[in-house]
This record gives structure tokens, C-alpha cells and sequence, in this order.
């Protein structure tokens, strides 16, 4: 759709010149490009010690000297001393689509003050954010009181391919030239750009979600040059990227029941219904109705879904939207459901969404015939209907995208020489799955799991047994040693469930 004993296994450094091409890998052929940090004002950074420049890349890696574009750059730079200095570490926070330009700060949180010994670099991958230029194809495309995702009659089918078909064509109107070069790879590209203009040999690299899957590609493409690299919710590379949709279709579904479950259980609070299926029956109950008659001529059944998707990724959500749930059933307040969806989506800008349809559309192929993705949608829709068609509708304009899809770059990590994975084993918006395989990938890899953990890409959110451990490997290289077998390699239990008071 958009967190024991250890080993000592310290990651080696390269003699190699900046820009060097080794192992038959791929390197930029930008050159060393220059890079000035001034003053952060007008950038969507709020650390006062951030420094925030562009750097310009090329458009297109295969003609360096040809059109160019500008990366919005954030740094918060080390405060360590020279001998414990570890270099800088770039950050992507997902999507894709995701403005990085804050996590410029992420090493704040890096328990023991570790994260004072890097240089952090925050940044806006291109076509997003304040990256320029960035992309925009509908601004409204996430109005209020949008069709029904699912298609319960022909029209309501056609209503959204009409709308997915617009908004493909919208982007090609605008964007003709920049939505041809928005791949995973083309991303990995402008990362190795970024170290040789940071005069690094090599950098660390810390990925959340979709940001694992740039961390991988440019892992395949550069090894040589990443120093250390944790990644938290890994991206399956051998499902890019329509079969990840559908798997987080299932996925999403799962976690939906964990949260009416626990709604059940806290019943004396929220008054929802005692059991799993009774909570279920009143909030599909809710989003007919919604259909039927929208609330307030704003709030129906697509807010209300966009809404309440939040509940599968992030466990610290459930007593909020618990709230909100309660209060539309007994007494029909529906704003605090619409103020929800207002908060998750951008109603009036539509950048971060286009830079996810632009690189989805173009890192792999997807279906050619829409029959194909209408019968997949209905299947899994039938046993898993919480967010099926929202999904369906969300990735739909790849079906009419303007740039050409490409082969997905082949992921080995058998250069890597380091790395440290981190995932909850009931993640929905990366199953598990992934990151088992991303181990496999990355012989030298090791993977925190959390059994039982339902919350996406929440390191350094509080959980000691995994982010004292992100904090030893950031320090040291150190990383739990390789158990034998396909599984995790260290186990922490994931934050409690949250407890409504009041």
C-alpha cells in the first residue's frame, strides 16, 4: 500500500577511491558531485542543529550530462570525537513516496549516545517532497467522500478505473520525463551519488520498509560501499511488487481480527461487542451504512477504511481508533474517524502518493490484463475483505502508468559484509516472509524477530531488547551470531498490547 550473547562480527572498510567500480558491481557514473549545507529554513526538518542542502543528479544514469534534477538533503552531524567518529548513515523511511529529510534526527534516538558518532542524512528521494521537481498529478486525488472501494455493481468498477486511468494520465500530462527514471535502482544510484558528494568511501544506510528495498538494491548494486546497514521490515524482493500487494491484502486482514479481538476484550470500555466476530460484524455494520449515507457529506465507506487501516500497522493506534469506532456507533460523532483519515492522508497534495505509483509502476511488471487483476481482487477479497479492493484501487494506475516497467535489480547480499534485520512476525504491511528471506539473501546477516508483534517498522521506539542491540551493532558491528536453519537469530519480545484507561 506506504520499528544475549553477541558475536563479534565488525564490519571491514575499503581502501578503494571514491567511485570505484569493484567485484563486476555497478557504480555511479555521475563523478564526485558537490554538496553545500546551509540554513534548514523552508525545509520540513525541525532539529536545530540540521543542516539541509540539494544536490544535483542526473535524470537519467545513462546520459550523466544530460537534464538534471536537485535531491533535498538534511544532515545532523556527528558530535562525537574524530576517534569515534563511524561516518555518515543515510535513512529512508519507506513508502515508497516517504520524505526522509527528518530522520536527519533518527540518531537521537539511538540508545547510549551512539548515534552522536555518525553523521545522519536525512533525504527526499527524487520527484519527492521538497526534491525538485516534485511530483504532483491531482492534488484532490484523496478528497472526501470518494466512491466505495468495492465495486459491488458495474459502475462503481468502472467509476474507479475511470478515476485509477485519469490519474495515470495525469501524472504522464505533467511529469512526462520524470516518471521514466523513478525506479528502486535509479534511487540507489542517487544514494551512491550522495556518499561520493559526502566524501565518504563507504556509508551505513538504515531503512524502514520500503526503504529495506533500496537498501537491498543498492546493497546488490554498490556492496563495497556500505560500511554497516540495519533494515527494520523487510520488503520480500521476490514479490515486488503486485504479488506484495496481495499478500498484504491477507495481511491486513489478520491484523484487523488481532485488533476486533482486542476490542472484544476491552468491551467494558469500548462497548463494540464481546466477542471477535460480533466487533467485526458492527464495523463492516458501520462502513454499509457509510455507503448507503455518507456522514456529514464527507465521511464514507473509502475514509472510513483508509481510517482505520492504521489499526493493522500500528499497535499504539488501536485505542484511539477504538475511540473513534465507538463514538460513530453510539452516538453517530464521525468526526473523529474523518479527522483520522484527514491526519494519515494529505487531502490536498498528492506527492507522496504519486512517488509511489512512479516507483512501483516502473521497478517491475505488473499484470497486462486488467481481468487478471479484477479475478485475483475478488478472490482474496472473499476470505480477506478489509482492505482487498482499497489496495486494488490504490496500486490501479500502474495498469495505465506511462513509463515503461522495468526487470527488478537481482538482490545478493553475498558482498555485504554486514547487516542487521529487525521484524514483528505479524507485520502486515511486510510479512515476515520477507524478512526470512532477505536473510537468506545476506549470508551475512543476522535477524531480530519479535514473536507475536503486529506493529510495522517501530525500531527505536522504546523496545530495549532491540534497541540496545541496534545501538552494540551501530557501535561495534557486533550483531547476534547465526543460528543454524531458515529462522530468526535472536528473539525479543515486542512492546505490550496498549490498555485503554478512562
Amino acid at each position: 500500500m506506504t520499528v544475549a550473547v553477541v558475536a563479534a562480527i565488525t564490519a571491514a572498510t575499503s581502501s578503494l577511491p571514491v567511485g570505484a567500480e569493484t567485484n563486476g558491481h555497478a557504480s555511479t557514473s555521475a563523478g564526485t558531485r558537490s554538496l553545500s549545507f546551509g540554513s534548514c529554513d523552508g525545509f520540513n526538518v525541525y532539529d536545530s542543529r540540521a543542516r539541509c542542502g540539494f544536490l544535483v543528479v542526473p535524470l537519467d544514469y545513462a546520459h550523466p550530462n544530460g537534464p538534471t534534477i536537485k535531491l533535498a538533503v538534511s544532515e545532523v552531524p556527528h558530535t562525537s570525537s574524530a576517534a569515534d567518529y563511524q561516518g555518515a548513515i543515510l535513512v529512508n523511511p519507506g513508502g515508497p513516496g516517504g520524505s526522509g529529510l527528518a530522520l536527519s534526527s533518527l540518531g537521537r534516538a539511538v540508545p547510549n549516545g551512539v548515534g552522536g558518532d555518525y553523521d545522519w542524512i536525512g533525504f527526499d528521494p527524487r520527484g519527492v517532497g521538497q526534491s525538485k521537481p516534485a511530483l504532483h498529478c491531482l492534488r484532490h486525488y484523496f478528497h472526501f467522500d470518494r466512491p466505495d472501494y468495492r465495486p459491488r455493481t458495474a459502475h462503481l468498477m468502472q467509476v474507479w478505473k475511470d478515476r485509477s486511468r485519469h490519474y495515470a494520465d495525469a501524472c504522464a500530462e505533467k511529469h512526462p520525463n520524470l516518471i521514466q527514471h523513478l525506479t528502486t535502482a535509479d534511487s540507489a544510484r542517487d544514494m551512491d551519488a550522495l556518499r561520493q558528494a559526502l566524501g565518504q568511501r563507504q556509508i551505513s544506510f538504515y531503512g524502514f520498509s520500503y526503504g529495506t528495498y533500496l537498501g537491498q538494491v543498492y546493497a546488490s548494486m554498490f556492496p563495497s560501499h556500505l560500511r554497516r546497514m540495519v533494515l527494520d521490515s523487510s520488503v520480500d524482493p521476490r514479490r515486488v511488487w503486485y504479488a506484495a500487494n496481495l499478500d498484504q491484502d491477507r495481511a491486513f486482514n489478520r491484523n484487523s481480527n488481532i485488533w476486533f479481538h482486542w476490542l472484544a476484550k476491552y468491551h467494558s470500555h469500548f462497548h463494540l461487542g464481546q466477542t471477535t466476530k460480533a466487533v467485526r460484524e458492527r464495523w463492516y455494520a458501520a462502513l454499509n451504512t457509510l455507503a448507503a449515507h455518507p456522514a456529514g457529506g464527507k465521511l464514507g465507506p473509502a475514509e472510513w477504511t483508509d481510517a482505520y487501516l492504521y489499526a493493522g500497522y500500528y499497535r499504539s493506534t488501536w485505542v484511539s481508533l477504538g475511540n473513534a469506532f465507538s463514538r460513530y456507533v453510539h452516538g453517530g460523532h464521525w468526526r473523529p474517524t474523518a479527522n483520522f483519515y484527514s491526519s494519515s492522508t494529505d487531502r490536498s497534495d498528492d506527492n507522496s502518493y504519486a512517488g509511489y505509483l512512479g516507483v512501483e509502476c516502473t521497478d517491475a511488471h505488473w499484470p497486462a490484463h486488467w481481468s487478471r487483476w479484477r479475478d485475483d481482487s475478488r478472490r482474496v477479497a472473499a476470505k480477506a475483505p478489509f482492505m482487498t479492493w482499497d489496495n486494488t484501487w490504490f496500486n490501479a494506475p500502474c495498469h495505465w502508468w506511462h513509463a515503461p516497467a522495468r526487470t527488478p535489480v537481482t538482490i545478493d547480499g553475498s558482498h555485504v559484509r554486514s547487516a542487521l534485520l529487525i521484524d514483528e512476525t505479524l507485520d502486515a504491511a511486510t510479512p515476515f516472509a520477507g524478512s526470512l528471506e532477505v536473510r537468506r539473501l545476506f549470508p551475512n546477516s543476522s535477524l531480530i524477530a519479535e514473536p507475536g508483534g503486529a506493529t510495522h517498522a517501530d525500531t527505536l521506539s522504546g523496545d530495549g531488547c532491540v534497541d540496545n542491540r541496534i545501538a552494540r551493532y551501530l557501535a561495534t558491528g557486533h550483531r547476534p551470531p547465526r543460528a543454524s536453519g531458515d529462522g530468526p537469530d535472536y528473539l525479543c519480545k515486542p512492546l505490550p498490547d496498549p490498555v485503554p484507561t478512562g
